[in-house]
């Protein structure tokens, strides 16, 4: 390294060697589908929150309930 006779040239070297290059930006590609849907959130608005929907299947259970159980639910 060579010596500097300035003081802000010898910190900007010592930045330039420590720093990579910057990485190119991806293109972004035309979506129509994007496009629709923005023209739609416009005109209509944007949709209702979504729900978690229940589950279909529940599994029944193992076994019956005996006698005891019974009397004791009521």
């Amino acid at each position: 390294m060579r010596r500097c006779t300035r003081r802000g040239e010898a910190q900007r070297e010592a930045i330039v060697e420590t720093r990579p290059m910057p990485k190119k930006r991806k293109k972004k590609i035309f979506s129509a589908s994007k496009v629709v849907r923005e023209m739609a959130r416009e005109r209509l608005g944007s949709p209702k929150p979504s729900r978690l929907v229940p589950a279909k299947k529940t599994k029944p259970e193992k076994h019956k309930p005996t006698l005891g159980k019974l009397l004791e639910e009521e």
